[in-house]
């Protein structure tokens, strides 16, 4: 074999790299889920009346599509994954991708609450009544 002709017969091969993949960061999404809705759900529990006040069915689908967005971010994982597992650092980087799992749940944890407490503490739109009158005004 030439120097220059890299030797393939000792690289894994992207089926088993991907498989490997899945089999890691699959299982631990429900993981990184259940953490940031029960970080979403504590933020409008404690702040539900304000939220009740300036409640709008379209926060609803924006946090839908905040949630699609999250586990779109979350696959990004998977370029990094394989990409370690075909350098060198193989056998080190699948004892230490915990890390990277760890940055991504506190990175996301942080935008997930501030997201929420924007959604809570956002005014109301201009055809949301925070108020009505108890009796009716008289007319002059």
């Amino acid at each position: 074999m030439s120097p220059t002709t890299p030797d393939t017969d000792h690289l894994p091969r992207f089926r088993d790299l991907a498989t490997n993949s899945l089999r890691y960061w699959e299982p631990r999404r429900i993981l990184y889920n259940t953490i940031l809705a029960v970080i979403v759900l504590s933020v409008f529990a404690t702040h539900w009346t304000q939220f009740w006040e300036n409640a709008e069915w379209v926060a609803g689908l924006n946090l839908f599509i905040l949630a699609v967005i999250a586990n779109i971010l979350y696959c990004s994982a998977y370029v990094a994954d394989v990409f370690a597992q075909l350098s060198a650092f193989r056998e080190t980087w699948r004892r230490s991708r915990w890390i990277l799992l760890l940055i991504g749940i506190v990175v996301a944890s942080s935008v997930a609450y501030q997201i929420s407490l924007a959604f809570v503490n956002a005014p109301p739109g201009p055809h949301v009544h925070t108020a009505s009158p108890a009796t009716p005004t008289p007319k002059p």
